[in-house]
């Protein structure tokens, strides 16, 4: 059986629901789930955890350890566990989970194991989620934010989509392209590769251009190019509500370094009602935050050349 079901309502809460996806990191995952548990609404919210099968025999260990520990697991309103019997590897399993997800419930919320959420990230993603369900431009929510040097706006919007810890509609993960080659094309004829790659700061256009080579299997820079063409946005909080403990070449596409490492916020967000519009003095500090971190990201491409070699 694809399946393995602790307890099922078929009636969804009020709550979005939570899909988490696992696979073969016991300690990032109890981590993921510790934090997670001790959120606002995590026992008023249903939590479907996405366990991917080994890829070869030396991830059976793990990956046993894991469903192991996610079938003890309790603290939420209810409980789903599938469990994959052949390996379907990230993208596919969030990209049909998302969908899933999203088709049965109109909303949803996306964890990965080794994201360490804030007590407030459930409460702050479930009011913006309502606040910004029928605002067809706003695409998603993140619950990550880069750890820059200033101050940066309580709540602010960015263009296009992001990955560690975010959530969206139905309506929104329509406009999710698979086709990596047709949205370079795009960004390509439309001369929006500059801007897309935050003003040559990131190089979101050479991680699309991997994806197609199938050098990477990313599912997150499709969606964030997707959203980005369609001109869609994503609400992002001022201080970061989700540490990523994976940059510790632990993950699929993880490498080591402390860049994004962040302190998560022990205060709840303030929202208020702010213009659906890029914030271009976010997106600069942004910009200059990615900029102060090139020598850290050309030691990176150094490394992995060299490993290639």
């Amino acid at each position: 059986m694809d399946q393995y079901t602790i307890k099922h309502e078929n009636q969804p809460t009020g709550n979005a629901p939570i899909a988490l996806f696992v696979y073969n990191r016991p300690e990032h995952t109890r981590k993921t789930i510790e934090a997670l548990k001790k959120n606002v609404l995590a026992n008023q919210s249903q939590l479907f955890i996405f366990s991917d099968a080994p890829r070869d025999e030396a991830s059976n260990k793990n990956v046993e350890e894991v469903r192991a520990y996610i079938k003890t697991v309790t603290g939420f309103k209810n409980i789903e566990i599938v469990e994959r019997t052949e390996n379907w590897g990230l993208s596919k399993s969030i990209i049909y989970g998302v969908t899933d997800i999203v088709n049965r419930f109109g909303k949803v919320i996306v964890m990965e194991d080794d994201l360490v959420s804030s007590p407030y990230f459930l409460k702050y993603m479930n009011t913006t989620l309502d606040m910004y369900e029928n605002e067809d431009r706003v695409a998603s929510i993140h619950g990550y934010v880069y750890p820059v040097k200033n101050k940066l706006p309580e709540t602010f919007f960015l263009r296009g989509a992001d990955c560690w810890g975010w959530a969206t509609w139905a309506r929104a993960w329509k406009v999710f392209e698979p086709n990596g080659a047709k949205l370079l094309a795009e960004l390509e004829s439309k001369k929006l590769i500059e801007e897309f790659d935050l003003d040559g700061a990131y190089p979101y256009s050479t991680m699309l251009k991997r994806q197609i080579e199938g050098k990477n299997d990313s599912w997150a820079i499709r969606w964030h190019a997707s959203a980005f063409l369609d001109d869609k946005l994503t609400l992002y909080p001022g201080i970061s509500l989700i540490d990523n403990i994976g940059q510790d070449k632990t993950g699929v596409h993880g490498t080591q370094g402390s860049m994004y490492r962040t302190t998560v916020s022990l205060r709840q967000i303030e929202l208020g009602n702010i213009p659906v519009e890029e914030s271009l003095i976010a997106r600069k500090m942004i910009v200059d935050y990615f900029k102060s971190q090139r020598p850290s990201l050309a030691r990176r491409l150094i490394r992995r050349i060299r490993k290639i070699l």
